[in-house]
């Protein structure tokens, strides 16, 4: 199998894994500088960088490199350390560089109104891919979104149920309603995405919970929801909302900590939060009709 195509196809089903490249030899070893391994995430391996304990040790870190999404360079001198006699080898030292390869950040927006057209717009700048789905032509259509991987005008419960979305995307609830946010709010909770946000006001956030407890949904399944959605930087209008989303989408990307906190609270919250009427005017200002 060809490595490279295997990274395509890889990246194309939404799957992440690692390419280990012998990147420099001294002396004598039993591959060739160049010599490529592409390990995948369930743990199958395309091509080879000579079998034997270098491979073993270098598959070990190729899934860590993948988990930690960091590239990592390995130093293995074949002379030193009788682990690596095999019989096969003549002795000498290789250098290995292992990368991620990951698929591209794919971000679903549900809704299509004021927050959603930012967010697509700030989202794609940062390098999502980003898809569309709204129950209203009118407003989920190539003309508004003409960079977006997909756009799909469909009713909200219709369209999730023939999507299959990689554990690796990105799932951001803007729609124009409360009943809407929650029918889609169920079926992602199930989606297993690896980022899942829903903009409204803590009330409104704990009276969907509330309904869906009521469904028999385990209220542990919450505590993952961004919810309101975005870091709290005291944003205010969509674009300033769009910001917040995807800085927080960002973070997550990336691994990183961030001293301005993400509003994902516990449920249910001990009391009420400051920050209530303000979520609620928000809220108000920045859905569609």
């Amino acid at each position: 199998m060809d490595i490279y195509e295997q990274i395509v196809l890889l990246r194309r089903e939404g799957r992440r894994g690692a390419v280990a490249t012998i990147t420099n030899v001294r002396g004598s070893i039993p591959s060739f500088q160049t010599a490529k391994m592409l390990v995948r995430d369930d743990g199958s391996i395309v091509g080879t960088i000579g079998g034997g304990c270098v491979e073993a040790e270098v598959w070990q870190a190729a899934r860590e490199v993948m988990e930690e999404e960091k590239p990592r360079s390995l130093t293995f001198n074949l002379n030193n350390n009788p682990k690596y006699d095999t019989g096969l080898v003549c002795g000498g030292t290789l250098e290995v560089f292992i990368e991620p390869v990951l698929p591209p950040a794919l971000l679903y927006i549900f809704g299509a109104g004021h927050v959603a057209y930012n967010l697509y717009k700030v989202a794609t700048i940062a390098g999502f891919d980003v898809v569309v789905v709204d129950d209203r032509e009118a407003y989920a259509n190539r003309e508004r979104f003409p960079e977006a991987r997909e756009v799909i005008a469909r009713d909200f419960e219709l369209a999730t149920s023939q999507l299959n979305l990689p554990e690796s995307s990105y799932i951001v609830i803007v729609t124009r309603g409360h009943r809407d946010d929650m029918r889609v709010l169920r079926w992602a909770l199930n989606a297993h995405a690896r980022y899942l946000g829903m903009i409204g006001s803590r009330r409104k956030t704990i009276a969907i919970y509330k309904e869906l407890e009521k469904e028999g949904i385990p209220a542990e399944l919450f505590k993952d929801v961004h919810a309101p959605v975005g870091l709290e930087i005291g944003a205010v209008t969509p674009e300033e909302i769009a910001v917040a989303i995807v800085a927080e989408m960002i973070a997550v990307r990336r691994h990183a900590a961030t001293n301005v906190a993400s509003k994902t609270y516990v449920y249910p919250p001990s009391a009420a939060t400051a920050h209530d009427e303000q979520d609620a005017i928000v809220e108000e200002e920045s859905r569609n009709s």
